[in-house]
């Protein structure tokens, strides 16, 4: 989708290296989170859905870090405390993604709104273009292919076992619909994280 560059139009504005640096470690946090996000959801609604999962017990035991290696502030800007250019940004991005809330990501990139709003317009103008529909459609399918194939089930979750849990919380058709919801909007949200860390390259 060829995301033009902000780092000439933040530093006009007056952003610091350290600044631009500071939003890049935001997005690797989001970056990095939201794969095994969206694997946990597929694999829910695999369970909920469909039956068992097909992979064997047996996984080799990661020892590492499940985190990217920063240290910032996780501040969220909820549209309550928003301006009022914030807050029209925010149902533009309901409107314009078909969305019912504003994701975690969106509210912690607009910790920055002068940066936020730059990178929002970027994106728009894309949103929902056969190219960017494109892209999250082969996440969406890679993902449930996952979840139906291969993956190891090395804590033995069954169907009925994570079925049974759900309707302890609430209804078995309430919590699939939950889960539905986040596995389309997640791979949409992975796309658009992966913009908007192309729009920080250097030009």
């Amino acid at each position: 989708m060829a995301p033009k560059s902000l780092i000439g139009q933040l530093a006009e504005i007056g952003y610091a290296p350290r600044e631009i640096d500071n939003i890049r470690d935001m997005n690797s946090v989001f970056s990095h989170g939201n794969q095994p996000y969206v694997l946990i959801v597929a694999i829910a609604r695999h369970l909920l859905e469909v039956g068992d999962m097909a992979g064997g017990s047996e996984a080799e035991r990661f020892e590492g870090r499940h985190a990217p290696d920063v240290q910032l502030p996780f501040l969220l800007m909820e549209a309550h405390h928003a301006d009022a250019p914030t807050q029209a940004l925010y149902e533009d991005i309901k409107a314009t993604l078909d969305l019912p809330f504003v994701n975690t990501d969106y509210r912690a990139f607009a910790r920055w709104p002068s940066y936020f709003a730059l990178a929002w317009e970027g994106l728009a103008e894309v949103a929902g273009t056969p190219a960017h529909e494109a892209i999250c459609l082969a996440c969406h399918e890679r993902v449930a292919e996952l979840a139906a194939s291969g993956l190891p089930n090395p804590g033995a979750l069954s169907s009925d076992d994570l079925r049974r849990a759900a309707e302890a919380d609430a209804s078995l058709e309430e919590v699939v619909q939950i889960c539905r919801l986040f596995q389309w909007l997640l791979p949409g949200l992975i796309t658009n994280v992966a913009y908007f860390r192309h729009q920080l390259d250097a030009v």
